[in-house]
């Protein structure tokens, strides 16, 4: 093993954590839509249906995401949206981020019609940690894909897909 500065060390030991890639989707008051790719998303409690979000505090609408109150979807990527994540990361700014994958509105949100699972969340609590905003939110039901799990992930740098065995 190396021994290297911690700052280095946790971001060689996380790029060995796989973790499922997802984009958090929303609309703001003046019906402008936004999508972001996440790689924090956990869940917190079954009672109440909980989610735990991790939303750096340099993204260009995290106040609102970050407000008790706020709408959002949590979107779970599927091995074919790996184009709609790059997008909703930022590696293309002038690309329109709704421009790639099959889009349709939901209670108002922007979802991923064929997402592996689509989490409707509603901010809970918020509290700031570092460099992020670590957003709670009630789920207030999850749409579930009919087709076999095929997750997006995400580790190294690079995407892949989960395989049985």
């Amino acid at each position: 093993m190396q021994d290297i500065n911690l700052a280095s060390s946790m971001k060689l030991g996380m790029r060995r954590l796989a973790s499922g890639v997802c984009v958090l989707s929303t609309c703001f008051e003046d019906n402008e839509k936004f999508a972001m790719t996440v790689s924090s998303v956990t869940s917190v409690s079954d009672t109440p249906a909980s989610l735990l979000v991790c939303i750096n505090q340099q993204v260009s609408r995290q106040a609102h995401l970050s407000t008790v109150g706020c709408h959002f979807a949590i979107n779970v990527l599927g091995t074919q949206h790996q184009e709609v994540s790059n997008i909703c990361a930022g590696r293309y700014p002038d690309r329109d981020r709704f421009s790639v994958g099959y889009w349709v509105e939901k209670e108002g949100i922007p979802v991923l019609a064929d997402a592996q699972a689509v989490f409707f969340c509603k901010v809970d609590k918020v509290t700031s940690y570092g460099t992020h905003h670590i957003v709670i939110a009630r789920i207030s039901h999850v749409s579930v894909a009919s087709e076999p799990v095929s997750p997006l992930l995400y580790t190294d740098g690079s995407y892949g897909a989960f395989s049985r065995q």
